[in-house]
C-alpha cells in the first residue's frame, strides 16, 4: 500500500471517528437537555394546579393568567418530548427492505379517513408504485406525516384533494441506484414558496398554532429519516394553490439468484 493511500485511509479513519464522536455529543446534549427542563416544568404545572385548587373565587383575569401558563407548559412539554423522539431517531437501527409503497399509502390514508370520519377528502393515490429499499415502519412515519399534513391544510376546502404520483428518475446517488419519485399534492392553503427551507428547522412553522395545530416537528422527522433511508424530501407551494412534497428512494433491487 503507498504511502498517499495510507495517509488518505488514516484521514477517513479521523473524520470518521470525529463524526461519530460529534454525532453522539448531540445526542447526549438533546436528551439531557430535555430531560433536565422537566424537573422545574413540573414544579411550573403543580404550583399551577395549587393556586386553582386552594383559590377558588379568583379574579377573571388571574384565571386567564394561568389557564395561559398551564397551556404554555404542556406545549413545552410536548416540544421536549418531539425533542426526545428527534434524538432517539438517529439510534434507531434500519431494516432495509422492499416495500410497497402503494399499500403503505392506502393503509396510512385509511387510517387518517377513520381519524378525522367528518372530513370529506379526496384521495387519488396511486397503487401501482414500484417497490422501494426502505425501513417500512420509518417511511410509514414520513408518509403519515406527509398525508396528514396535506389533510390539515386542506381541511377548509370543500373537499380537501390529495393526490399521490409517482415516477422514475436518474440516480443521484454514487451507487447508481435508479431512484422512485413520489409526490403528493394537495389543494390546501400553501404557502410562500420562499420560505420552504424554514419548514426544514426545529420548531418551524409558517401559519399560527391558532389556525394550524402542530409543533413544527414532523418535516424535520422526515427529512431526517428520508437522508437515513438514502433518499430526500423537497416540497414546493403557492399561496391559496396547496402544496406538493417530493420524496425520493431507491428503487428495491432485485434479489440475486442463488
Amino acid at each position: 500500500m503507498s504511502g498517499s493511500q495510507t495517509s488518505a485511509d488514516e484521514q477517513l479513519a479521523r473524520l470518521q471517528d470525529e463524526l461519530a464522536a460529534a454525532r453522539a455529543e448531540l445526542q447526549e446534549f438533546t436528551y439531557t437537555v430535555s430531560h433536565d427542563l422537566r424537573a422545574p416544568l413540573r414544579h411550573i404545572t403543580s404550583y399551577v394546579q395549587v393556586i386553582q385548587e386552594d383559590w377558588s373565587d379568583m379574579p377573571a383575569d388571574v384565571a386567564d393568567h394561568l389557564a395561559t401558563i398551564e397551556q404554555s407548559a404542556q406545549l413545552l412539554a410536548r416540544q421536549l418530548d418531539g425533542l426526545t423522539q428527534l434524538s432517539r431517531l438517529g439510534l434507531q437501527p434500519l431494516q432495509l427492505q422492499a416495500v410497497d409503497v402503494g399499500a403503505l399509502v392506502q393503509e396510512v390514508a385509511a387510517a387518517l379517513t377513520q381519524r378525522l370520519p367528518s372530513s370529506p377528502v379526496q384521495w387519488q393515490l396511486a397503487r401501482d408504485v414500484p417497490l422501494v429499499r426502505a425501513d417500512a415502519g420509518l417511511l410509514r412515519q414520513v408518509l403519515m406525516q406527509v398525508l396528514d399534513n396535506a389533510l390539515k391544510f386542506s381541511r377548509h376546502r370543500a373537499p380537501a384533494q390529495v393526490a399521490l404520483t409517482w415516477q422514475l428518475c436518474p440516480a443521484d446517488q454514487p451507487a447508481g441506484v435508479p431512484l422512485c419519485q413520489i409526490r403528493v399534492c394537495d389543494n390546501g392553503v400553501g404557502f410562500n414558496p420562499g420560505q420552504a427551507q424554514a419548514l426544514f428547522k426545529v420548531f418551524g412553522r409558517l401559519h399560527p398554532a391558532r389556525e394550524f395545530e402542530g409543533l413544527g416537528l414532523g418535516l424535520v422527522t422526515s427529512r431526517k429519516i428520508m437522508g437515513r433511508l438514502g433518499g430526500s424530501i423537497g416540497m414546493e407551494a403557492e399561496p391559496e394553490r396547496g402544496c406538493c412534497v417530493t420524496l425520493r428512494l431507491p428503487l428495491a433491487e432485485a434479489t440475486p439468484s442463488e
